[in-house]
Parts: structure tokens; sequence; C-alpha cells
């Protein structure tokens, strides 16, 4: 009896330790494993935030940039930070493994926190202070002032590059989907995991931007910096509770195999019964701790890569598992592309909704708001909103839906595309409302403060969180889920891609939508002077553009098909095996008698 209960304590779906072993479902992995993970996520979000919560206003009053490239800067070089993550799947699931890919980009990140630290310390690294209401009567930053603060942002952007994709993975991968109680949890998990981000989140965007605004940019740069040292050593503290993946190969190698290979055989008949087609042995599959797939009517023209041809070129023919790991990925990009629009609103809370910010009056007392501060209320709204969804929504629509999560993830992500149509209307009438004050109080030209209050702003920001409740948590869930088994830090990457591609697609509807309105001698849209400016035809704009990706998105879905459980193919793969052995024990009977 306890040779069985110690063969049932190994966990089963293919999880070592760092040395290749087999590990005890009692002695790593769970909450305890993911307490070190979540704890380092809270001090890197801290970091990151702490940067790039206030970077627009450092490099608008400290660089002296424009309104159009201060955040064209930011949303470039945020869009950089969760572009990365698509190399550093490729390297952690191809070669090194999630850890010590992590590991390994975890330094670069502290390096590249650490110059950024100098580089706002220095004198001689940023250009002299100053107090000219026009940006453009200052000095500009030099060649090698720029040099070494935007070097030290990028060098920062690979380091993230290999932790983001593969720190949230590592997390999941502390749940054994085969044993109840540990797949239950993991439904929680991505909810809770959002939970942290924000928390840390918060932090930043209250604290360090007060001490970043009233304190100095040392201090207010090096207590992130402090705080992700920190958080790496936390992480590396849980080290001997982790379990592991091996890494798998290259998942961009296994899809492009798939793809050449059914492009050479367009020709090629498929057969009338997909058990035709090329597969592997199950016993190869449950030596290896690996997941069958069987043969799906999506994405048929794949199917051709695995027709038998005589040819056993991997270039020729593939496994019917590997045809549907592929189709899973690109099932997924219909999806991913829907998200490029309200990633684009995200961008809006650190640049232009920043900017309105410093035109308000910021006074409680003798206390002077932080503009970058109002950002706090996206983390206070979503931290709510994801407490409220998981203890209360999920529970009672369970019962209607018979659904683990309440609602499908899409549905979910749903709700969260409406919220964002939503939030840029009234981020459009608010700023209409702020312009008509400026013409009432003859504040246009001069560009001066308003006598309105900051928190005008509130229900645009507080909308955001409970938009990031319903689309972020679900996006990182959708496409961690629906990835195969062995391209889950790929899958991962896509929800960072989706922000990457937001922020550098703001960059590009900026800088477009100002070189258009200013032609043929109008002033434009978005001018330094927001006062001058029109962001209610910008926002208003915005709000267009997401209400068309919603109808996009619904017709998209109309076509997604879920994937499988895979602890229900690996149940399957257990009964199938069972079977064959079974067999062959009864054809060396019956040749035994004979």
């Amino acid at each position: 009896m306890a040779v069985e209960e110690g063969i049932d304590d190994y966990t089963q779906d293919g999880t070592v330790d760092l040395k290749g072993n087999p590990v005890r479902r009692s002695k790593r992995g769970g909450w305890t494993a993911c307490s070190f993970v979540v704890v380092y996520e809270v001090f890197e979000r801290m970091a990151y935030y702490g940067i790039s919560s206030n970077l627009v206003l450092y490099l608008t009053r400290k660089l002296h940039q424009g309104t159009v490239k201060s955040a064209n800067n930011v949303t470039n070089w945020v869009g950089t930070i969760w572009i990365t993550p698509i190399l550093g799947a490729y390297v952690a699931d191809a070669h090194l493994g999630r850890y010590w890919t992590f590991v390994f980009a975890s330094l670069i990140y502290v390096t590249g926190m650490s110059l950024l630290t100098l580089s706002v310390s220095i004198p001689g690294l940023k250009p002299p202070p100053c107090h000219q209401a026009n940006i453009d009567d200052c000095k500009k930053a030099s060649t090698l002032q720029l040099a070494t603060f935007f070097g030290a942002l990028y060098t920062l952007a690979i380091g993230t590059g290999g932790t983001k994709p593969n720190i949230s993975t590592i997390g999941a991968d502390q749940f054994d989907d085969f044993h109840p109680k540990e797949k239950a949890s993991k439904l929680s998990f991505f909810n809770w995991w959002m939970f942290s981000i924000f928390f840390g989140t918060l932090f930043a965007n209250t604290v360090l931007v007060y001490i970043q605004d009233n304190v100095g940019w040392t201090l207010g740069y090096g207590l992130p910096t402090l705080g992700l040292v920190i958080s790496v050593m936390i992480f590396l503290a849980g080290t001997p509770f982790y379990r592991h993946r091996v890494p798998a190969g290259s998942p961009f190698t296994k899809m492009a195999m798939v793809i050449v290979a059914a492009t050479r055989k367009w020709r090629v008949p498929l057969p009338s019964d997909p058990k035709e087609l090329h597969e592997l042995d199950l016993e190869e599959y449950a030596r290896n701790g690996k997941f069958m797939i069987g043969s799906t009517p999506t994405l048929r023209f794949l199917n051709k890569a695995a027709v038998k041809t005589g040819s056993t070129d991997p270039w020729m023919l593939s496994a019917v598992t590997q045809v549907e790991e592929t189709k899973q990925m690109l099932r997924m990009i219909p999806i991913l592309i829907a998200t490029f629009v309200p990633s684009t609103m995200i961008a809006q809370i650190n640049t232009l909704f920043i900017k309105q910010g410093t035109t308000l009056d910021r006074h409680i007392g003798n206390f002077k708001i932080p503009p970058a501060s109002l950002a706090g209320f996206v983390t206070i709204s979503m931290l709510v909103c994801v407490v409220l969804y998981d203890r209360f929504f999920v529970p009672v629509i369970r019962k209607w839906t018979n659904n683990p999560r309440g609602i499908t993830l899409l549905q979910r992500m749903g709700i969260g595309l409406v919220l964002h149509f939503v939030i840029m209307a009234v981020a459009s009438l608010t700023e209409r409302y702020r312009l008509n004050v400026a013409k009432q109080h003859g504040l246009v030209e001069n560009g001066g403060q308003l006598p309105l209050t900051i928190f005008i702003l509130l229900p645009q920001f507080v909308l955001m969180g409970t938009a990031d409740a319903f689309l972020e948590v679900a996006k990182l869930e959708f496409f961690y889920d629906q990835a195969p088994e062995s391209m889950k830090s790929l899958g991962t990457s896509y929800s960072s891609t989706s922000l990457g591609i937001g922020n550098f697609l703001s960059s590009f509807l900026l800088s477009t939508v100002s070189d258009i309105t200013q032609r043929d001698g109008h002033e434009g849209w978005i001018l330094n002077n927001l006062n001058k400016s029109h962001l209610d035809y910008y926002y208003a704009f915005f709000a267009v553009l997401n209400f068309l990706n919603f109808i996009f998105f619904m017709a998209m879905i109309r076509f997604y098909v879920y994937k499988a459980e895979v602890s229900d193919s690996m149940h399957v793969l257990t009964e199938e095996l069972k079977v064959m052995r079974l067999k062959a024990s009864n054809q060396e009977a019956a040749k035994g008698i004979a």
C-alpha cells in the first residue's frame, strides 16, 4: 500500500526537478512553490511600473521632449518590453528551459535598472533644469545623454523579454492538470496572479511616483531597482520547491515543418479515414510524458502534412499531434489580433491620460497629487473586480452554466472589449468638458492650469481597471490554456505580444493623426499645449475603433473551437494503452496455448 501511495504521489504531467528526475507532488509545486513566484511578481511589477508610470513626465520635464515625441518614446519602449517575450519564449521552449531562461534574463533586467538609476542620478547624464513654459525653448538632451538613458531602458527591455513569458508559466506549471485538487487550484491561479501584479503596480503608482515628483528621481528609480534585486533573490530561494518542464524543442521549427510539409503536398488528396494519417506510437507518447491529440477537421489543409507518401523527412511528414499543435497556435491568431486595439487603449494610461492630469488642479489641502498616481485607481479597481469575480461572480454563474470558470474565457474577453468602448466614450466627453472650461477661463493660449480637480479623470481610470479584470486576466489565461503543452511559453508570449503591438500601434496612430490634422494650416488635434489640442476628437476616434474591433471579435469567436482538456487526452491515452497491452497479452497467451 505504501508503495502505491508513493507512486501516486508523483506528478503525472511530465514535470521534473532541475536534474531531470520525476518529482513528488507532496514535496514540490502547488501553492507553496507559487508563493515564491507570486512574491517575485509583486516586486518586479513594482520595479517596472515604477519606471513606466512616470516615464512620460521624465521625458518632458527632464529631457525636454514634446507631447507627441515623449508619448511615442514611452509607447515604443513599452511595445519593445512586450514584444521581446517572443524571443524569451523561444529560448525557453527550445533550449534552456523556463527556469534558466528566467534566471539569466533577470540578471540583464537588474543591469538595465541599475544603469537607468545612474543615468537619472549623475548631473552630466541629463540636460540642465529648465522652467520655460515652452519646452522648445529648453536645451535638449545631448546624444550621449539620450544614448545612456535609452540604452539603459532597452537593456531592461531585453531582460524582461526572458522573464515575462516564463515567470507566469513557471507558476502555472506548479499545478498538475491530472490531479483534481491541483487542477481546481490552477483555475484560480491566473486571477491571483493578476492580483499580485496589480498589488505591486499600486505601490508604484502611488508611493514611487510621489517620490519621483516630490523627493527626486534618484530615490524614485533606486527603490524599484532594489526591489527587483530582492525579488530575484526571493525567486531563487524557492528553487527547491519548483517543478520544471524539459525543453521540448523550438515551437517555431515544429510549426514551420507542418506548414512546409502541407504546402509541398498540396495536391495530395486526404484519406477519408483520419486513422490513415501518420502518427507516432502510443507507447512513445506515454514514455516521453507527452500528450497525443486526435485529428480535427479545422484548418483541414494542414492535415496534408500527415499524409503518408513514402518519405520520412520531417519537412515532408508530420505526426497528427504535431499538426494539431500547429493548428492550436494558428487558431488563436485571430483572437490575438482582436486584442491589439484594446492594448492600444491601455497605452493611453501612461501617456495622454497622465498629460491631461498635468493641466488640472492636483491639490488636496497642502498635498499635491502626482498625475501618474491616478493610474493607481486602475489597480485598485482591478484588484476589487478580480476578488469579486473570483469569489462571488464565478460561484453563482457556475451553477447556471456548469462551467468551472463561470463563463468561457472568450465571453469574459468580450465583456472587457465592450468596457473599452465605454472607456473611450467617457474619456472623450470628459476631455470635451475640460476644453470648454479652458475656453471659459481664457486658458487656451497660455496652456495654464484649469480650475478643475484632477479627479474628473477618475471614471476613465476606474473603468480601465474594471476592463482589465475581464480582458487582461482572461487573455493571459486563454493563451496559456489553449496553447499545446509543449508550447506554453510561446502561448503566454501571445498575451505580451498583444500589448507590444498595441503600444506600437499607439505610436503609429498618435504620429499619423498628429501629422494629418496639422496639414493645410490646421492647428491639429495633439499639440504640446493640451488646452489648444482636441484630444476629445482623438478619444472619439478610439471609441469608433473599439466598436469596429468588437464586431471583428464577435465574428472570429464564431469559428473558434476550444482545444480538448489535456487531462482528458491523457485519460484516453492511458485507456488505449491498456487495451493495446491487453490485446498483446492475449495474443501471447494464445500462442502459448497453440
